[in-house]
């Protein structure tokens, strides 16, 4: 499983979940530790000011208690998303592209997964990131002019 953390200037934090590891709130607060120290030193201005929010996508573990707990001693807001978010998923992202390029792909081990996943996310451009977010934005805004109505 690949845990992703991007924004529009390209990927902040990527992890590659370890096989058999279970993604339970031990493991997803040590994510989330991992992720601050990156940002920290990939957007120091953006760490400096907390001038970001974490949407966590597909995740159930970042609701437990110990999680936003975490979150909060750090002094950040732990944005709990609303049922309908699933409509607005990152997932907008690369997944599909890709999920798309390595189909069909045959690796030797884990190791080579990883090195392809990381070569193909080096190729993402900017904008595509810009437009992901831009993307989730847009059905963020559907949703809450629908009252949780939306869907596609």
């Amino acid at each position: 499983m690949l845990i992703i953390f991007f924004d529009s200037e390209g990927i902040v934090h990527k992890e590659i979940v370890p096989e058999g590891k279970t993604v339970n709130a031990e493991y997803y607060e040590g994510v989330m530790d991992r992720l601050l120290k990156c940002i920290q030193q990939v957007r120091p201005a953006t760490f400096c000011f907390q001038d970001f929010i974490l949407l966590h996508d597909n995740v159930p573990a970042y609701k437990a208690a110990s999680v936003c707990q975490f979150l909060t001693q750090k002094m950040l807001q732990p944005f709990i998303t609303p049922v309908f978010s699933r409509f607005i998923s990152a997932r907008l992202f690369s997944v599909p592209k890709l999920k798309m390029k390595l189909k069909g792909l045959h690796f030797a081990d884990i190791a080579e997964i990883q090195e392809a996943i990381t070569d193909e996310l080096k190729m993402v451009q900017k904008e595509e990131f810009s437009a992901a977010l831009q993307k989730m934005y847009n059905r963020t805004k559907a949703c809450i002019y629908a009252n949780g109505a939306y869907f596609e």
